[in-house]
């Protein structure tokens, strides 16, 4: 958890370093741009003012080009995104249910007036009101960059609000976010006792991805869940909750999407993708085996027009005779049909 944020974070200071040559610029080009009212040495004048200031002189005016504002606000939107995932995690880890991590404790901070024994998340809170402002005036930004020629009659005056208030809001929640980090209470014994709360079982998904290339990934599910649901009743309780063991395979798409209301069963799926996948067979071979043309058709068009996805997908491990990304790519860029 923590290193896949820290992972996130050292990409904004890369953002930040990428961002301060285009921002770091100055305006100063008269009322259109133009610098018509400085009858000599316009640009000279232009570049010893930057200069004084610290700026980079422009390449032309921006006056009511005003993209680099915008991206200012959109690193702040997405740097407060991050410290809003912190603030949430910690949040929902101070649970009573839960309590693995504690913000930083000090008499009288953060708790109850009706439940003294509960700890309150306060710079949790701090941290995602401040953060859900700051997207709205990111937007605001984007909306200031739709200016009318060269001499804007209003939209900019956005920023004058929006910028200021995003950055002072976007400090307060770094402060926040700085003080719970670094007095952050972990419990590991507590992280322990929760994962072990299942005897195992937890790690079900992993058992069943490493039967699926032997007996097929549907039997293997279904094995796997009836071996759950026996540990569940020979302990006298739900270790995994009856809800988790029934939920039908699904990508979660939309409320109560299934696998299955687009895709073929998955013994068939499983048949035809291992033609198709494993044995290099093209559409016409798997048809002659007796499978329905459409389905087949579908099946290789949904494996094939989702290569770029599988591109974008980190390195995975290798659990078929042929994976994906590795032993097999497909063209993404030219032109081919099923």
């Amino acid at each position: 958890k923590i290193a896949a944020i820290l992972a996130g974070m050292e990409r904004h200071r890369e953002r930040l370093q990428q961002l301060k040559p285009r921002v770091l610029m100055g305006e100063f080009g008269g009322a259109c741009g133009t610098l018509a009212s400085i009858e000599s040495g316009a640009m000279e004048t232009q570049a010893g003012l930057m200069a004084e200031l610290g700026l980079a002189q422009p390449d032309i005016a921006w006056h009511t080009v005003r993209d680099t504002i915008a991206e200012t606000g959109a690193f702040l939107g997405l740097l407060g995104g991050s410290l809003g995932k912190i603030a949430m995690d910690v949040k929902l880890m101070m649970q009573h249910e839960v309590a693995e991590v504690f913000e930083p404790f000090a008499p009288g901070r953060g708790s109850s007036s009706t439940m003294p024994q509960k700890r309150n998340p306060i710079s949790s809170c701090y941290i995602h009101a401040a953060i859900s402002v700051v997207r709205q005036h990111a937007a605001a930004l984007m909306d200031a960059m739709v200016a009318d020629h060269e001499r804007s009659t209003g939209p900019w005056e956005i920023e004058w609000i929006a910028l200021p208030e995003a950055f002072c809001l976007i400090a307060g929640a770094l402060k926040q976010t700085r003080f719970v980090l670094e007095g952050l209470e972990v419990d590991p014994a507590a992280m322990m006792a929760n994962i072990e709360l299942t005897n195992g079982l937890v790690m079900s998904e992993a058992v069943m991805m490493g039967l699926g290339p032997y007996i097929g990934r549907e039997y293997a599910h279904d094995l796997v869940y009836d071996l759950c649901r026996y540990r569940n009743q020979a302990a006298g309780f739900d270790i995994i909750p009856t809800a988790i063991l029934e939920k039908p395979p699904s990508a979660e798409l939309r409320p109560n999407q299934k696998d299955q209301d687009s895709l073929p069963s998955y013994d068939l799926l499983d048949a035809i993708l291992e033609l198709y996948v494993e044995k290099e067979m093209g559409v016409p071979e798997i048809v002659e085996r007796g499978y329905d043309l459409e389905v087949v058709r579908k099946v290789a068009r949904l494996v094939d027009f989702s290569e770029y996805k599988r591109r974008q997908a980190a390195p995975g491990v290798k659990i078929t005779p042929r994976a994906f990304g590795k032993d097999r790519r497909m063209p993404i860029t030219n032109g081919f049909h099923v």
